[in-house]
């Protein structure tokens, strides 16, 4: 009995969060979303397509009128530079008149170029405003989070901050811890996504910054953890995925944002340095460049002690 044999599944490489997958079984492109594509790739990506394109159908089509022979009035005979500036110009549909097409040939080459131009000068028009009235969201998050204790209870911290000089209204947060995977008495292993209850998840404006705090209580997947837990390898596929939303009071439209931690990016018994403050001259100022320092919480003590014996 023969096995037929099967080709080699083709991989490619899908970045998730912090965690690089090897993606089987799906093509890496297709064409019904080639749109998605191109509203997704770079800008400098996107301009080298456009100006690939422009130039290629240039050079088809002035390949094509040297075909024609004397078809293109004031042209050197087999010059390939007079052919591809009477492509430009018909695709742009400029029209200087020093030359023009002859034959029946060469005019059912210039409607067809001018077709496609047309079409094209549409297409990428749209693309153009569809990608500058796309809404995108300056928003920073701390490179690092902090477990310090909060009312006296150990609670899980990080900073999100707007960068914009606008406001952010009806913003809200949402913090979603993934778990080691649970081997079911079937012996499905499943990974479990387990929402973490925040002190505030949502506020009614967001000007410069916002503390998410979430605390290690009873009701907290994370209760019981310690910091070793927190270092221990077999728990470093344990991530923490932040997502963000809110209105863009500038386009008044729906901005979103989001950002992954690893437990190796939580660090213990810190606390975050305060960027706002306030000067000689009564002006506050808000520090942008230490938004993501933080300090042991030894540090905050002695900050205490030093004002207690100023009060005193």
């Amino acid at each position: 009995m023969k096995r037929s044999r099967q080709k080699p599944q083709k991989a490619f490489v899908r970045q998730i969060g912090l965690t690089e997958f090897r993606i089987l079984g799906i093509p890496n492109f297709h064409w019904s979303d080639f749109y998605h594509w191109l509203m997704k790739i770079s800008w400098p990506q996107l301009w080298g397509i456009i100006i690939s394109f422009y130039f290629v159908i240039n050079t088809l089509f002035a390949l094509l009128y040297l075909g024609s022979g004397n078809g293109i009035y004031n042209a050197k005979p087999g010059s390939f530079i007079d052919a591809f500036s009477f492509s430009v110009q018909t695709m742009a549909t400029i029209g200087y008149g020093a030359m023009y097409p002859t034959n029946v040939y060469t005019n059912i080459l210039v409607a067809i170029e001018v077709f496609i131009g047309l079409i094209g000068v549409a297409m990428i028009t749209g693309l153009m405003f569809a990608r500058f009235s796309l809404p995108t969201a300056r928003v920073l998050f701390s490179r690092v989070a902090v477990i310090c204790p909060y009312n006296g209870v150990p609670t899980l911290m990080f900073r999100i901050a707007n960068q914009r000089q606008n406001w952010i209204v009806e913003a809200q947060v949402r913090v979603t811890v993934l778990l080691n995977p649970e081997v079911t008495p079937e012996g499905h292993s499943l990974r479990r996504f387990c929402d973490l209850k925040l002190v505030r998840s949502e506020t009614p404006m967001l000007a410069l910054s916002w503390s998410v705090m979430h605390q290690i209580d009873e009701d907290s997947p994370l209760y019981g953890w310690s910091e070793d837990d927190f270092q221990n390898i077999n728990n470093q596929d344990i991530r923490f995925f932040v997502t963000f939303t809110g209105l863009d009071e500038t386009v008044s439209q729906t901005i979103h944002a989001r950002h992954v931690y690893k437990l190796d990016q939580v660090i213990w018994h810190h606390r975050f340095v305060d960027v706002m403050s306030t000067g000689i001259d009564g002006q506050r100022y808000f520090d942008y460049s230490r938004f993501h320092d933080v300090v042991p919480l030894e540090i905050s003590k002695n900050e205490r002690r030093i004002e207690m014996l100023k009060s005193n």
